[in-house]
C-alpha cells in the first residue's frame, strides 16, 4: 500500500537567528530545503496519537489504481463502532511530514576582520447503512468462519469489522465478497487469528466518492483502546516487489516514542556539507540514507525528528495549531472536544504539551519479520535530521585573522567533500570538482611569506 502523493508547497526560506558560532551550530540558520515524503515513490504515513491506552490512528494511503478496486485490511485490537472511524483531511498529514523533515539549512560567515564587538548580533525570530446481507451469504460467512461483527459507511468508505477463526476462511471470504486482496494473504493473517484481533476492512462507496468529487482517498482515522502500542506492518508485505517506506508520525504527551523489538538509530545529523547540495538535496538526502539503511544492515527504525510540537528550530515549516493537531487526532489538550471512546465512553481532557516523534523504517519481508511495537518515553531531548551548508566570507581580508581565515578554507572544503563522500558513498574526486576554488587576495610569494611565519 503507498502513502498519498503529497503536493509539495514551494519551499520557503525560514530565518531562524543571524548570529553565528563557529563549529558551535545550536539549531538555528536559514532553512532552506526539506526531505519530505514524496521523496520516495512508495511511502505510506501513518500518525499515531497515543496517550495511556487511548490510540488514534490515521493511515495515509496514495492508491493508485482505480478506486473500485481499492480495499484496506488493518488488524485492530477490538470492534469498533461508527463513531470510532472518520475520513480526515490529507492536508494534516502534509502539515506533520512538512514539520518533521530532514532539513538543510544554511549559515554566513561573518567578517574575520570584525571584532566581536563590532557585530550586531540578532537573536531568534522570537451515511445510509449497508444493506443486509441474504440468508445465503450469512450461511456461507459461517461456514468459512468469518462474522461480520459491524459495517457501515462513513464518507467514501464502506467500512466491515470481521472476525474469524482461521485464516484460510478469511481469504476466501474476502475474495468471494469482492475485496481485491493479493495472493499469499492466508500466511500474513494466520498470526492476528491466532491473538484474536479484528479485522478492520475498507473498500470505496463509488456513489458516495462520485458524490464528493474528490480526486484521491482520503485518509481513514481509528479510535480504540488496547495496552498494545503497535502498528502491523505485514499485510503490506503481500505482494511487495522491493522495500518499502513508511515513515509513523507518533503524537505523545510525554516525549520520544521509539521502536521496542527493533533498534531506532538517529539518521546521521548536523554535518557540514558541501555548498552544490543545495541544488542536491533530494538526491543527497536519499544516498545518505541509502547508505545509513545498508550500514545498520537494513533492520533498524530511524529517527528522523524529535521535538515538542509548541516550536522548532530551524521551522521547515510553522507548528500545528491546536485545530490542526485535534484533526491529527490529539485528544488530550486543553479545549479539545472529548475522545469518543468504546461503548460511548468519552475520556476527559487534560492539558499537556504535544511532542512529536518521526521514525522512518524501510522494510522487507526477512529484515522485518515481526509487526513493529512502540513504547512513550519520558524522553524530552530534542533532534533533527539536519544538514549544514556553511557560506565563506566574500569580502576583503586584509587583516592577520582574515588572511589566516582564508587559508583555512582549502582545509574545511576538504573536510566537507570527505564528510559527503563518507555520508553518501558518492565519489570523492567528483565532489572535490565541484568545491569552489579559494584565490588567495596576496600575490603569492607574500601568502608564502605569510604562511612560513605563521601570519
Amino acid at each position: 500500500m503507498k502513502s498519498f502523493r503529497i503536493l509539495c508547497a514551494l519551499l520557503i526560506i525560514g530565518l531562524s537567528c543571524f548570529f553565528f558560532v563557529p563549529k558551535a551550530w545550536a539549531f538555528c540558520g536559514f532553512y532552506v530545503a526539506k526531505a519530505d515524503a514524496k521523496l520516495y515513490n512508495q511511502a505510506s504515513q501513518v500518525a499515531i496519537a497515543r496517550s495511556g491506552d487511548h490510540t488514534v490512528l490515521t493511515m495515509a494511503n496514495d492508491y493508485q489504481g482505480e478506486v473500485k478496486d481499492f480495499a484496506i485490511v488493518v488488524p485492530v485490537p477490538t470492534v469498533l463502532q461508527k463513531e470510532q472511524v472518520k475520513v480526515s483531511d490529507p492536508k494534516i498529514i502534509e502539515r506533520l511530514d512538512a514539520f518533521s523533515a530532514p532539513r538543510l539549512v544554511e549559515y554566513f560567515d561573518p567578517d574575520p576582520c570584525e571584532t566581536i564587538d563590532d557585530r550586531v548580533l540578532r537573536m531568534p525570530m522570537p451515511s445510509a447503512p449497508m444493506s443486509e446481507a441474504n440468508e445465503a451469504v450469512r450461511s456461507r460467512q459461517g461456514s468459512l468462519g468469518v462474522t461480520v461483527e459491524a459495517k457501515f459507511t462513513v464518507g467514501e468508505y464502506d467500512i466491515l469489522i470481521l472476525s474469524a477463526k482461521e485464516s484460510g476462511g478469511l481469504e476466501t471470504w474476502l475474495v468471494e465478497n469482492g475485496y481485491k486482496i493479493p495472493r499469499g494473504a492466508k500466511q500474513l493473517l494466520k498470526p492476528y487469528i491466532r491473538q484474536k484481533l479484528k479485522f478492520f476492512v475498507a473498500k470505496v462507496n463509488l456513489d458516495e466518492f462520485d458524490k464528493a468529487g474528490f480526486q484521491s482517498l482520503r485518509p481513514l482515522q481509528i479510535t480504540y483502546d488496547s495496552p498494545r502500542f503497535m502498528l502491523p506492518i505485514r499485510l503490506g508485505m503481500i505482494n511487495a516487489q522491493a522495500a518499502q517506506d513508511l515513515i509513523v508520525y507518533i503524537l505523545s504527551p510525554k516525549g520520544q516514542a521509539e521502536v521496542t523489538n527493533y533498534r531506532t538509530v538517529k539518521v546521521p545529523s548536523d554535518s557540514e556539507v558541501p555548498l552544490f547540495v543545495k541544488d542536491e538535496f533530494s538526491h543527497f538526502y536519499k544516498s545518505m540514507f541509502e547508505k545509513s539503511y545498508d550500514r545498520e544492515d537494513r533492520k533498524v527504525a530511524f529517527l528522523e525528528y524529535a521535538w515538542n510540537m509548541g516550536n522548532c528550530d530551524p521551522c521547515s515549516a510553522e507548528p500545528l495549531n491546536p485545530e490542526e493537531l485535534k484533526q491529527a487526532g490529539v485528544f488530550w489538550l486543553e479545549g479539545s472536544e472529548p475522545v469518543v471512546m468504546p461503548r460511548g465512553r468519552r475520556r476527559p481532557v487534560v492539558s499537556s504539551d504535544v511532542f512529536i516523534t518521526r521514525l522512518h523504517v524501510r522494510y522487507t519481508r526477512d529484515k522485518f519479520p515481526e509487526d513493529l511495537m512502540f513504547q512513550e518515553t519520558n524522553q524530552q531531548e530534542t533532534f533533527q535530521g539536519r544538514y549544514v551548508l556553511r557560506h565563506p566570507f566574500n569580502g576583503k581580508t586584509d587583516c592577520p585573522a582574515g588572511r589566516r581565515y582564508q587559508r583555512s578554507l582549502r582545509q574545511r572544503f576538504e573536510e566537507q567533500a570527505q564528510t559527503l563522500a563518507r555520508l553518501t558513498g558518492w565519489n570523492i574526486d567528483e565532489i572535490r570538482k565541484k568545491q569552489p576554488q579559494v584565490q588567495s587576495q596576496l600575490p603569492w610569494w607574500q601568502d608564502v611569506l605569510m604562511s612560513i611565519s605563521g601570519m
